[in-house]
This record gives C-alpha cells, structure tokens and sequence, in this order.
C-alpha cells in the first residue's frame, strides 16, 4: 500500500471531524454574536440557520459531483471554499459579511460524503467496514470538539472572532492533507443534473427553514405551515422528475429501495438524538437549583467538559467498536443496537438527572448509540448502491441527519421555553426536560422496531470479521457471497 492510500483513512477521520467541529463552534456564541453586531436575536440566529440552509443545497451538488469527476479535486475545492468562508467571517464585523462566510462554511457538509466514498476507492475489504465506522464516528466527536473548544476560548468573554480564525487554520490542515492524497478519476458518467439539485435544495431549505425559525414564527404560523406544504409539493415534484430523466441526481431505486428509505429515517432519528441530548443535557445542567429545584448552575464551560465531553469522547473507542459490531453481526443488528441504546440513555436520563454521575452516564450511552448508528449507516448504503452513485447515497443520507438535527434543535428550543417558571430569567421546568427525554425513549424504540421489521435478514449464522467485511463488499459488487461454513 503506497503512503498516499496510506493516508486515506487519517485524512478522513480529520475532515468529518472538522465538519462537526464548524457546525458546533459558533452554537454557544450566538448571543455574542447578537451582542457584538447590534443586532436581534432573530437575526443572530442566521448564523446557525444560514450555514443549515447552504448545506442542504451543497451536499447533494457535492456528493454528485465528487461521483462525476473524483473525490480528491471536488474535496480540494470545498476546503478552499470553507478556508474562505471562515478567513472572512474571522475578518469581519457585518452580518451580511459573516453569513456570506458562514454560507462558504456550509460545504464543508460535503466532505463526509466524499470522505466515504474516497475510503471505498481506497481500502481493501477487510479494512473498509472498520474504517468507514471510524469516520463516521468522528461526526459525534467533532461535535463535542467544537462545543469545548467553544467553551475554552470563550471562558472570559473572549472575542468570537477567535473562533473562526482557529477554523482557518484547520482548514489548512485539512487542506494540505487531502492535497497529499492519490489522484482517481470520477467513477459515474453522465452529467450534473442541475434541474434536480434546484428542485432538491428548494424543497429542502422550504423545509429546514420553518424548523429552525418555528419557534419565532409560530408553529402554526402561516409562514410555517406554508413553507413546509409547499416542501411538500416542491420535492414531490422532485421525486416525480427524477424518475424521468436519463441523468438523475437520485436514481429513482435510490427513492424507492427499502434499505436506503430505513437508512434515511434512522439516520434522521440519529441526527435528532444527539442536538436533542446535546441542548438538553446543556441547558438541564446551567438551571441554577436554588431558583428552580433542579440543575446544577454549571457554566457554560463546565456543561462542555464535564457533562458532554465524555459521551463525545467516547466515540473513539465506540466508533471502532460499531465497527467490529457491523462487521461480526452486520449493519441491520448494529443498528438496532443503537436504537435500544438510545432509549436505555433517553429514559436514564428522564428518570435520573439530579446528580451530576447519572447526567454524565445518561449523555454518554445516548451518544455511544449515536456513534454506533453512524457506523452502520455507510456500510448500508455502500452494500445496497453502485460505487457510481456511492457520494449521492450518504449526500443523501447525510441530509436526513441534518434534517433530524434541525427538528432535535427545534424540539428542545420549543420544550424549554413554554410555560417557564416566572422570575427576572424565564427558566424551563423540569417536567419539560423529562418530557424531551421520554419523546426521545418512544422515537428510539420505533427506530428500533422500524429497522428490525423493514431491514432484510442477510445472513442467518454469525461471520469472522473477515468474512462479514468481504461479504458486504461482494454483495455491493453484484457478486455471488459464498455460503457461510
């Protein structure tokens, strides 16, 4: 194996992380943001809620063209872009200014399809299952990351601009490590179908939108309820295009296919579980208990390091773990583990919360189910798509975790501020932070019955790691899978 193969599999894990790290960097400092620019709060919110719009719009157009033209160029492109984006939002003290970089930063989502696909290119079979479960874990503890370095930087009221300069430079690094990586050419043929990345990133900023601005709007606002009847139409018209090109940006079996249909709603459900356990267990933690008879009056700080810090840390050791799980048992076991264990993590935490052992344990197993969901998505989807449509399968895929993330933010944004206990500071009640973590305990055991109903049985008796790894491979290709001895 030549050094730049060699390098295939750290240059990945450092992207992926880098895209969850940008996504949560700027969360906790949108009020000094607000504070800084002399604007509202609803207008400070753009900076979350532009990034989460672009996104939608980017990824798919990146995955497909990474698919088209190769991975290593388009991911050069997109960390150029980013490195850009977060030079001008470091730079600057206008909003419009700091959106516009925030938009650049948005398709670093991108890269995580990408990063999947170059694996598969790259890596023989008997590695590939493992390191695809290692990338993905690395969305769950990017997260972390940028909350805590987030935390750390701005313990004494630093400059938030700070935070985007630190961007820039991981950017770089990132930058010279996809440079170094080998050169492959596009594995699809055809064209961009632009026509159906308009109506796809319509449809998804129409639905995306209300969820993140609902909780101003009014959930039963006009402007809420149209934009996501009009998601409706726009991506049903989507769908009902795709089907009648020869080019599509999805192929219609991708829209229809029981497998990849499971994969997107379970990847929904993941990407709901860990904003809702993130927000929640933030905001549960920093209610000061003398005033509301719960909490702990944890700064902002200490609600990163000591409560969230250990559940995203521990994805690297649970990511390569969901490995060996998808390789011995395969992806549908796998993830039906990670749905039991969210629900055991939801309903700890909804019945225990009052000291600080049993939040830090609740937040950890809910993020350990997190990371082994994520290492089992790549693995379904790579053995149920083409190598050719491989980027658009987790650009998709990708999307649906976006989405859930916007409805886990919009949920614990909703639950803790109506009805709150009335004093000079609005604070939630406790019963609506155990009534976040039972939704999350039902979600999870649905998800769980979802998969073992509507996934296929692939294989009646247990393989070697090795053979469930080459397995998988050879049932993506097309090929005859040898009988298991």
């Amino acid at each position: 194996m030549s050094f730049r193969t060699r390098l295939a599999l750290p240059v990945a894990c450092y992207v992926v992380l880098l895209v969850s790290a940008l996504q949560t960097l700027v969360v906790p400092v949108v009020a000094d943001i607000q504070a800084d620019l002399g604007v509202s709060t609803s207008a400070a919110s753009w900076v979350v809620t532009a990034n989460l719009l672009a996104a939608a719009v980017f990824t798919p157009l990146l995955g497909r063209l990474g698919d088209l033209y190769g991975r290593r160029p388009v991911m050069l492109g997109v960390l150029t872009v980013v490195l850009l984006g977060s030079v001008l939002a470091a730079a600057t003290s206008s909003l419009p200014l700091l959106l516009a970089g925030r938009v650049a930063q948005a398709a670093s989502f991108g890269l995580f399809p990408l990063s999947i696909g170059m694996l598969r290119e790259e890596l023989p079979p008997r590695r590939l299952t493992g390191a695809m479960a290692l990338v993905s874990g690395m969305l769950s503890v990017g997260a972390g990351f940028g909350l805590v370095v987030t935390g750390v930087l701005m313990r004494h009221g630093g400059d938030y601009h700070e935070l985007f300069w630190l961007a820039a430079a991981l950017t770089a690094v990132g930058l010279a490590g996809v440079w170094l990586l080998p050169r492959r050419a596009g594995v699809a043929t055809g064209r961009l179908d632009w026509a159906g990345a308009a109506l796809l990133g319509l449809g998804l900023v129409l639905l995306i939108l209300p969820m993140e601005e609902g909780n101003g709007w009014g959930w039963g606002s006009v402007r809420v309820l149209g934009c996501l009847a009009a998601a409706a139409v726009v991506l049903a018209v989507f769908v009902l295009f795709e089907r009648r090109i020869a080019h599509p940006l999805v192929s219609a079996r991708m829209l229809s296919h029981r497998p990849i249909v499971v994969a997107n709603l379970v990847g929904l459900f993941l990407g709901f579980s860990m904003f809702a356990v993130f927000l929640a267990v933030s905001a549960l933690v920093q209610t000061p208990r003398g005033i509301a008879g719960y909490g702990f009056g944890a700064s902002v700080l200490a609600a990163s390091l000591v409560y969230l810090l250990p559940g995203t840390a521990s994805g690297v050791i649970s990511a390569p773990l969901g490995g060996r799980l998808v390789a011995r048992f395969g992806a549908k076991t796998t993830l039906i583990v990670a749905a039991v264990l969210a629900g055991v993590g939801f309903a700890l935490l909804a019945v225990l919360h009052s000291a600080t052992w049993q939040v830090i344990v609740g937040a950890l197993i809910v993020n350990s189910a997190v990371t082994f969901g994520y290492a089992a998505l790549p693995a379904l989807l790579i053995a149920n798509v083409e190598p050719a449509e491989t980027g658009i399968a987790n650009s998709v895929n990708s999307i649906a975790r976006s989405v859930g993330m916007s409805l886990g933010t919009a949920f614990v944004v909703t639950m803790t501020t109506r009805n709150p206990i009335p004093g000079p500071v609005p604070l939630p009640r406790e019963a609506q932070f155990v009534a976040t973590f039972v939704v999350g305990a039902v979600l999870a055991a649905a998800a769980a019955v979802l998969v073992a109903w509507a996934l296929p049985r692939v294989r009646e008796v247990a393989l070697s790691p090795r053979e469930a790894e080459a397995d998988e491979v050879l049932g993506a290709a097309g090929l005859p899978i040898p009988a298991p001895r």
